[in-house]
């Protein structure tokens, strides 16, 4: 038993280090550290206060649109770098048919704009660097459970 469970794990272990390496691996994609103020400054000046609300910058109007979606706090997973970037960039990656319908088209993809044509890498880099300090992971702690006597 204990070596099909190894066998297992090595195949797991195998199949998920494969993937890391392929062609289409974001394994040594980085960018330059980004200015955060400046980063503060491209959330206001793209608008994306108009649906979301971030520390230093809340929602422009939130009467005016029937969107609102806070920025950071807390979580019980790491908000990474590459997950802002990919938001950013391509707003229906990891869309969820869970979010309100309001954020939705009708083809289920997000209704924010793709900023790609109209915003500067180096405004990507410093809006995300606005961005990830505003992400605190809480970690959970695990549930302690006592023998229970009737």
């Amino acid at each position: 038993m204990p070596s099909r469970f190894c066998l297992a794990a090595l195949c797991g272990l195998l199949s998920m280090a494969g993937c890391t390496f392929g062609p289409e691996s974001p394994r040594g994609f980085a960018l330059p550290k980004g200015d955060a103020e400046v980063g503060q400054a491209t959330f206001e000046e793209l608008r994306c206060h108009d649906c979301h609300s971030a520390e230093g910058v809340p929602q422009r109007d939130p009467a005016a649109t029937d969107i609102h979606l806070p920025l950071g706090g807390k979580s019980t997973r790491v908000t990474t770098y590459a997950a802002l970037v990919t938001s950013i960039i391509n707003p229906s990656h990891r869309f969820s048919a869970r979010m309100p319908r309001a954020v939705a088209k009708e083809d289920d993809s997000s209704r924010m704009p793709v900023y790609n044509e109209l915003m500067t890498v180096q405004e990507l880099i410093d809006l995300v660097a606005y961005l990830q300090p505003q992400y605190e992971v809480i970690v959970v702690s695990p549930n302690s459970y006592e023998t229970y006597y009737p």
